[in-house]
């Protein structure tokens, strides 16, 4: 294959051109390295001056003789602008201004770009803009006058802030165009070198006065990559800047439009792989390359569409790719530090005048720069002193309350409110300075490498609040911040012109490979698509040839073509997962090729779908070993629970984590009141109620004593489970209230009890039960324990109560079958309340039957919900608990029992 740059060498040599005395002007700088290489190849065997070569942007800067700024400095620079232009009106902040402000410039730029008459544009825009918000009324709200004011002031806000970087020489892209166009006259008068002018497509209006005004005064030579099977065709994008030159240039009345070729008729394979999700497509990726001979590598491209695939292709390559050349840098919002400055700035961008909120400091202490600046124990206790403290709101003394000196001037850094922009910056600086320290030369190279760009980021931030100090909050700090981070990458060395060449898609400009692998070629991606950063309308786009979305689609598609015209193997590949942006629907290059087919051409399309076995989902199993039944051993010896014994009927597998794994749930900050703490809240309250009328008989007065102090046993027990929680506003001052009146409905329901003349007398409260079951088979002891919430006697009979916050009804604690106990979580209750009875009867032995059950506060017009037996579904139910009832329940006791202890059976899944 023969590249377009040696075919363009060619061509001079054979004119006889005297290479020294060249200028060349390129589309990129990547371009100018790539002839550097076809002229040292070509001239190998002479000695001779090397000419000229610059990109396009490198001779526009010398042209107009101004310094192109950054973005970021102009909008600094348009924010002076801004306030001194009509300066007697009320202005916005810089936060504020640059929402808007960044669309204006990038409007700006387009203007200047294209030479565009600005004085009529701008009167136009403004005509437009007050025909829009035209009224019957005649007079306007004020609204409207500042809108159409606005806009009637661009004009002078334009004129000033060209004028203001023109005296300082310098200036954003598109004012450097506009000067070097105007400036281009006087420069041919004075340059006679020729200029060759290579590879170009879609040129502004500036380039293309700069590139007639070379032609015509007979300094330059143009070569146009052009293709002629696109230029023949009148409707097809890829040659729609091309015909344009040829049909208007005044040039191109005399002179042919050379250089159009015939490569893209010639065979090739072009191969388009559909594949799901990002990661899918790096791993085809990954494949084809491996399908490559290494010496082969030298001369394929691979080009992402998407520069956000970089990370997952680089994870990707096979090991056949030994050398590699990657020309874009990655993204430095990309690395983890990115993430971790992102958090900083999200605390403290608004404040809390009551403290830090707990998720964004448990948010700072697990990322990894926390646990280098900290250390992993410091920054896991301190989550765990904010985990078990129950804190929403934490201040700064309490964690460094917690922590050695070091470590407290590590906290203030983070967390220290930032008082002003200054501040922010400094404290910026020194913890970058200390995460440097923290890291060791030789193994921790390219996290280093991520402290000194973000330590670049922060300098440059310096710089421009020195220089402008117009950042006057945390936000506009933002703002700047990502504005800056935007445009920093991490570059990447290596051999320009060695192994695999991993490139965007304007770094192939120019530059032609026998294999070229393409990326995300998605509606989207490849071409961009519509998009509206710009306050222009689309019919004052239109009326002034400024460019639409039609304009930069045949941008991307002479791209596009222009890269596999020479190529002998190409393979597409794009997702076929709907994913947002560039997922799903496949580019329309893709069906576009089915029509510019050449009889030539190999198309070979296949799409590739995750295999998803057909998995049968066994049960999780754990078979029982001598460790364990020792385990199990000390749990029967020390007591089982009945929340134990019903945990297993729920779930073996989750008795297996709690009781012999000893695994706990994840403490958690409860911000709002969760459902287990509130019921705890009301049995400690109960109990405090309660157990000082121990072994007496209920009262009206004492339960109107207990009702007077309602408010305040809830508000202390509140305290004692959640100390810095607020519970007078919000979810739980609502769940606060449910509370009280769960407990005033359950003393009311009392009171009525004894209005009905039933005598009340509570024997025990929260009173803890342990007693031993006798099981013949086991030859070691077996202890059930247990804590009653309340044990009393009706009228002389004694009761088991056991309080539930959830809703318990009568079927919950009536059974028909005692299987079902230990077989069905649905009557767990029963296996408690039973579990209850048994060890009060076993501890204090009465010889009348008596009864146990439920009392639910959210069914408290159930009253008291006795347990029962009964034959059928249409049988009374007897809710006498006697001996016989208790010899059923040690029957299914043991049996259960017999079940976890037996270690032949295993502990198995149940699905739940």
């Amino acid at each position: 294959m023969k590249s377009f740059l040696k075919e363009v060498l060619l061509e001079l040599q054979e004119a006889k051109e005297n290479i020294s005395n060249l200028i060349f002007l390129v589309p990129s700088k990547r371009a100018g390295l790539f002839l550097k290489k076809e002229l040292l190849e070509m001239y190998k065997d002479q000695t001779f001056f090397a000419p000229i070569i610059l990109s396009i942007e490198e001779f526009i800067t010398q042209l107009s003789g101004l310094q192109q700024i950054d973005n970021v400095e102009t909008l600094f620079e348009f924010y002076e602008t801004y306030l001194n232009t009509h300066s007697h009106l009320e202005k916005e902040n810089f936060e504020t201004f640059s929402n808007w402000a960044q669309t204006l410039v990038y409007d700006f730029n387009e203007i200047d770009r294209y030479c565009i008459d600005h004085q009529s544009f701008f009167s136009y825009l403004s005509g437009i803009q007050d025909l829009n918000h035209w009224y019957l009324q005649k007079e306007k709200t004020d609204l409207v006058k500042n809108y159409i004011r606005f806009w009637e002031s661009l004009i002078d806000y334009y004129n000033n802030f060209k004028n203001k970087l023109l005296k300082k020489k310098v200036g954003y892209q598109g004012l450097l165009y506009r000067k070097a166009s105007e400036d281009i006259h006087e420069y041919v008068k004075k340059e006679k070198r020729k200029h060759i002018l290579v590879g170009f497509n879609a040129l502004n209006n500036a380039e293309q006065v700069i590139f007639q005004s070379l032609l015509e005064a007979g300094v330059a030579k143009v070569f146009w990559d052009a293709d002629q099977f696109f230029m023949e065709n009148t409707y097809h994008e890829a040659s729609l800047f091309l015909r344009s030159y040829k049909n208007k240039w005044e040039y191109y009345k005399t002179e042919p439009f050379k250089w159009i070729r015939n490569y893209f008729s010639a065979q090739k394979d072009i191969t388009t792989i559909g594949v799901p999700k990002n990661i899918g497509q790096a791993k085809s990726i990954g494949q084809i390359l491996s399908s490559i001979p290494k010496s082969d590598m030298e001369n394929t491209a691979l080009v992402l569409a998407d520069e956000g695939l970089l990370q997952p292709i680089l994870n990707s390559l096979p090991s056949t790719v030994e050398s590699l050349n990657i020309t874009m840098g990655l993204p430095l919002k990309e690395v983890p530090l990115s993430a971790f400055f992102e958090l900083l700035f999200h605390l403290h961008k608004n404040p809390n005048t009551k403290g830090i909120y707990y998720k964004s400091i448990l948010a700072i202490l697990n990322s990894l720069p926390a646990h280098r600046l900290l250390g992993l124990d410091v920054s896991s206790r301190l989550i765990q002193v904010i985990s078990q403290e129950n804190i929403v709101y934490i201040t700064l003394i309490k964690l460094q309350e917690q922590v050695s000196d070091h470590e407290k001037e590590v906290l203030r850094l983070l967390f220290e409110p930032w008082a002003d922009v200054g501040v922010a910056l400094g404290y910026c600086k020194k913890i970058i300075q200390l995460l440097k320290n923290s890291l060791d030369k030789e193994k921790d190279e390219l996290e280093l490498e991520y402290v000194y760009h973000f330590h670049l980021v922060f300098n440059k931030i310096a710089s421009l609040f020195s220089n402008y100090n117009y950042l006057d909050s945390i936000g506009s700090l933002y703002t700047i911040y990502k504005d800056v981070l935007m445009t920093e990458t991490l570059d990447f060395l290596g051999e320009p012109f060695s192994g695999l060449q991993l490139m965007g898609m304007l770094e192939s400009r120019c530059l032609d490979f026998e294999t070229v692998i393409i990326s995300s070629v998605n509606e989207g991606v490849l071409p961009a698509g519509k998009s509206a950063n710009s306050f222009i309308p689309y019919d004052l786009k239109r009326a002034y040839n400024l460019p639409t979305y039609k304009e930069k689609d045949a941008i991307y598609t002479y791209h596009f073509y222009r890269l596999i015209q020479r190529a002998k193997k190409v393979y597409l590949v794009y997702n076929t997962e709907d994913e947002g942006v560039g997922g799903g629907e496949k580019s329309r290059f893709l069906l576009q090729l089915d029509i510019d087919k050449r009889p030539k051409h190999n198309l070979i399309r296949y799409a590739i779908s995750s295999e998803v076995p057909k998995l049968i989902k066994q049960p999780l199993e754990i078979r029982k070993n001598q460790a364990i039944l020792q385990k199990l051993k000390d749990l029967g010896a020390h007591g089982l629970s009945p929340s134990a014994l019903t945990t297993y009927i729920r779930n073996p597998m989750d008795f297996y984590y709690k009781y012999i794994l000893g695994v706990k749930e994840t403490e958690e900050v409860e911000e709002t009141i969760a459902a287990n703490t509130l019921g705890t809240v009301i049995h400690n309250t109960l109990e405090n109620f309660y157990k000082p009328l121990e072994n007496t008989f209920l009262t009206k007065v004492e339960i109107e004593k207990m009702r007077s102090q309602i408010d305040k046993e809830l508000q202390s027990q509140f305290r004692k489970e959640y100390a810095k929680l607020n519970i007078t506003q919000g979810k739980n001052l609502l769940i606060f209230e449910v509370a009280k009146r769960y407990i005033y409905n359950f003393l009311k329901s009392e009171e009525k009890l004894l209005s009905n003349g039933v005598q009340v007398k509570i024997i025990s409260i929260e009173s803890n039960l342990k007693t031993q079951v006798q099981i013949p088979e086991l030859d070691f002891p077996i202890y059930i324990k247990g804590k009653v919430d309340r044990i009393d006697e009706l009228d002389g009979q004694l009761r088991v109560v056991d309080y539930k916050t959830g809703k318990v009804t009568r079927n919950d604690v009536v059974i028909m079958d005692w299987d079902t106990i230990t077989e069905d979580y649905k009557y767990s209750k029963v296996i408690q309340v039973l579990a209850y009875a048994y060890m009060q009867h076993n501890e204090n032995p009465v010889t009348e039957a008596f009864q146990a059950g439920i009392i639910s506060f959210k069914n408290l017009q159930e009253g008291f919900i006795k347990f029962g037996t009964k034959e059928g579904v249409r049988g009374k139910a007897n809710h006498e608990i006697s001996n016989a009832v208790f010899d059923e329940y040690l029957l299914q006791l043991k049996k259960l029992i017999l079940e976890i202890f037996n270690i032949e059976i295993p502990f198995t899944e149940k699905e739940v």
